[in-house]
C-alpha cells in the first residue's frame, strides 16, 4: 500500500499510548490462543490407534457399576473382536494432593491399547503377580517408582478387606511407555488386576465401571454400539456404547465445560478490548483533526482518509494479535510437556490461527469504523478553524 508510511507514522504518533494498547491486545490474544488450543485438544478426534474402539458404560452415569458378567454377552455381539473391562479406583499416594489415575482392569485390557508399549517379560510378570501393577513411565518418573517397589495407595472410594481400611498395597512389576505423542497422557496411569480388586473390595463385588470393545470393522462401529445397548435395554443396568472420543468428551464435560469457559472468558476479554482499542482510535483521530483536514486540502479524497484510519485500526490489532499468537506457539508445547501428556497440546493449530486472524480483522474494522466515518465526514473549514 502506497500510504503505509503515513498509516505507520499516525499509529505511532503517541508511542506510549500505542505501546500500552499493543500490550493489552497481545495479552488478549495470548489468552485466546492458550484457551482455544486446550479446548481443541480435548475435543480432537480419535487417533489412529483408537479407531474402532468403543467404550460401554452405564446410561445412568459413568459412576454407575455394570455387572461383570455382561462382558461375555458383549463379546458374543457380531462385529466385536475383543472385550476388556475396568473399574475406576481413585488412588492417592502419600498425600491427598497426589491423585493417581488408577484402574482395576481385566487381564486383556492392555491388549486393546497397542499405543502402550509394555516389554514382554514385564507383561509376563504382571500376569502371574496377583498384587502386581503396571505404571506409565511419566507417573513412575514423577514419584521415583521402579520395578520391584511395593507402594501403598489410599482409595478414595473402596475399602480393602485385607488392610481393614482404604489402603491397598501393590507391587510394581512393569513400566509402560506411549508409542506416540497422542497417547502420552496414558503414561500418567496405574493399572492392576481386577480379580485382586474384586476379591478384596469390601464395598461390593462382581461389577465394573466400563467395558472397552474392539470392533472388527470401524466402519460398522455405530451398528455394533446399537447392538450392545440392545442387550441390556429395559433392564436395571442399561448401557451407553460410544466411541472413545465421545466418552472422553463426556467425561471431561462432567468435570468442566471447557467450551463454555473459553467462550465466557474470551467474550469478556474481547468486549474489554473493543472498549480499549475503540477509545484509543477515537483519541488518535481527535488529536489529528487538523492533519486530516490538511490531507483533504492537498487532494486526498474522503474515502482515502476513511480507508487510512480504518487500516490504522486493523494494523494495530494485527500487530498485537500476531505477537500474542506467536507467543502461544512457543508456550503451548511447554504446557503439553509439563503436563506429561494429560493436556494434549503440542502447538497452535491452523484453525486457531485462522480464527485469531479473523477476530483481529473483525475487531479492527469494528473499532475503527466510527473514527474512520468521522474522519471521512470531516469539514475542512471547521477543522482548520478549530471549530
Amino acid at each position: 500500500m502506497k500510504y503505509l508510511h503515513l498509516i505507520w507514522a499516525a499509529l505511532f504518533r503517541r508511542k506510549t499510548r500505542t505501546f500500552l494498547t499493543l500490550v493489552s491486545i497481545v495479552a488478549a490474544f495470548l489468552l485466546f490462543g492458550l484457551l482455544n488450543s486446550v479446548r481443541m485438544a480435548f475435543s480432537a478426534g480419535d487417533s489412529v490407534d483408537g479407531a474402532g474402539r468403543l467404550i460401554v458404560n452405564s446410561r445412568m452415569s459413568m459412576q454407575q457399576a455394570l455387572p461383570e458378567s455382561l462382558g461375555a454377552r458383549i463379546a458374543a455381539v457380531p462385529g466385536v473382536s475383543a472385550v476388556a473391562s475396568a473399574n475406576w479406583f481413585g488412588g492417592v499416594y502419600q498425600d491427598p494432593r497426589n491423585q493417581v489415575i488408577s484402574f482395576a482392569v481385566s487381564p486383556d485390557y492392555v491388549d486393546l491399547y497397542p499405543e502402550l508399549v509394555l516389554p514382554a517379560d514385564q507383561r509376563a510378570m504382571w500376569d502371574r503377580t496377583r498384587t502386581g501393577a503396571i505404571v506409565g513411565a511419566a507417573l513412575a518418573k514423577k514419584y521415583g517408582w521402579k520395578i520391584g517397589d511395593k507402594i501403598p495407595l489410599q482409595s478414595t472410594i473402596f475399602p480393602s478387606k485385607s488392610s481393614g481400611g482404604n489402603t491397598w498395597t501393590f507391587d510394581i512389576v512393569g513400566i509402560f511407555h506411549a508409542r506416540n505423542e497422542q497417547a502420552a497422557g496414558r503414561e500418567q496411569m496405574l493399572m492392576f488386576h481386577w480379580k485382586y480388586f474384586d476379591e478384596n473390595n469390601a464395598f461390593g463385588s462382581g461389577t465394573v465401571h466400563w467395558y472397552v470393545v474392539k470392533v472388527a470393522n470401524p466402519a460398522h462401529a455405530d451398528e455394533v454400539a446399537k447392538a450392545i445397548d440392545a442387550i441390556s435395554a429395559n433392564s436395571d443396568h442399561e448401557t451407553k456404547a460410544q466411541t472413545e472420543q465421545a466418552f472422553q468428551a463426556s467425561f471431561i464435560k462432567q468435570l468442566v465445560n471447557i467450551g463454555l469457559i473459553v467462550v465466557s472468558i474470551m467474550g469478556a476479554v474481547f468486549f474489554t478490548l473493543l472498549l480499549l482499542t475503540g477509545n484509543t482510535m477515537m483519541q488518535a483521530v481527535r488529536e489529528r483533526t487538523s492533519e486530516l483536514a490538511v490531507l483533504k486540502t492537498i487532494g486526498f479524497s474522503n474515502r482515502s482518509v476513511q480507508a487510512m484510519v480504518l487500516c490504522e485500526s486493523v494494523l494495530l490489532l494485527l500487530l498485537g494479535g500476531l505477537v500474542g499468537l506467536a507467543l502461544v506457539s512457543v508456550i503451548v508445547p511447554g504446557i503439553g510437556a509439563a503436563s506429561g501428556g494429560m493436556i494434549p497440546v503440542h502447538g497452535v493449530s491452523a484453525s486457531t490461527w485462522f480464527l485469531g486472524i479473523s477476530l483481529m480483522l473483525a475487531i479492527g474494522v469494528i473499532v475503527g469504523w466510527l473514527p474512520a466515518w468521522r474522519a471521512m465526514r470531516l469539514n475542512i473549514v471547521d477543522a482548520l478553524s478549530g471549530r
